[in-house]
């Protein structure tokens, strides 16, 4: 089995938040996520269903779509708000992504999102 499948089958197999952050290597506020989780899971579910309708046969851009739509929804109820799948879709194919996680800020300074 190739690496991409396999990361793919795993993928389908998350059923936890928390699970999805680990699954991508992604750091989280934990209290964040365990106020906000059903809020987060509903609106990945919605944007993700995009990315499956429209990746049908391309793992890989899959995977990257997959990992985008987390870290926009994260970030954006991290600052208090909730992207509709339209503006994730849209943001995806320019590739702009913006707000928090979108960088990698140094210590001690702001990332400026």
């Amino acid at each position: 089995m190739n690496t991409l499948t396999k990361s793919l089958d795993e993928f389908y197999e998350l059923t936890d938040a928390e699970d999805y952050f680990e699954f991508f290597g992604l750091e989280y506020d934990e209290k964040l996520v365990n106020v906000k989780r059903f809020h987060m899971l509903k609106e990945y579910g919605s944007l993700i269903k995009t990315g499956m309708d429209n990746f049908q046969g391309d793992g890989e851009r899959l995977l990257d779509f997959l990992k985008f739509s987390l870290m926009k929804v994260y970030g954006d109820y991290k600052n208090g708000h909730a992207p509709s799948a339209a503006d994730v879709w849209s943001m995806f194919k320019d590739g702009k992504l913006s707000g928090c996680m979108s960088c990698t800020p140094t210590p001690g300074n702001s990332c400026g999102c």
